[in-house]
């Protein structure tokens, strides 16, 4: 995964599977629904400890967390950095927004971040964004 480029296959966002559930949404409901956490991050560098631990060389820095929202809940704060969520990496907001169609929507997942020098993990339940 080091490396690998935003929505390549390597980054385990192959955009044929993203193409797919968003079809099948549009099939099944007439429209695709969103999920949100309310956050705003931008991509930064990991330490080099933690890029050979986690195979990743970039992570999601939390610069803002909305009050009340769904990651403000789940006890994410800012400077955290996320490297994974729902179990798949995270190194830019792309991936992040890939991951909130449909399927997250009222239900928990797990989102790893790195913390004062630690990997925490934090569970959230994204929200349907509003039409």
């Amino acid at each position: 995964m080091a490396g690998a480029a935003p929505g390549s296959v390597r980054d385990g966002h192959h955009p044929a599977v993203a193409t797919r559930q968003i079809i099948a949404a549009l099939v099944s409901a007439g429209r695709v629904r969103r999920a949100w956490l309310r956050i705003a991050g931008m991509q930064v560098p990991l330490p080099p400890k933690l890029q050979g631990r986690i195979g990743s060389k970039t992570g999601l820095q939390v610069a803002g967390v909305s009050p009340g929202s769904p990651a403000a809940e789940a006890g994410l704060r800012r400077g955290d950095i996320m490297v994974e969520l729902d179990g798949k990496p995270i190194v830019t907001t792309t991936a992040v927004q890939r991951l909130m169609v449909e399927d997250p929507i009222d239900r928990q997942i797990e989102i790893t971040v790195w913390r004062n020098g630690a990997l925490v993990d934090v569970f959230a339940r994204p929200r349907e964004l509003a039409a």
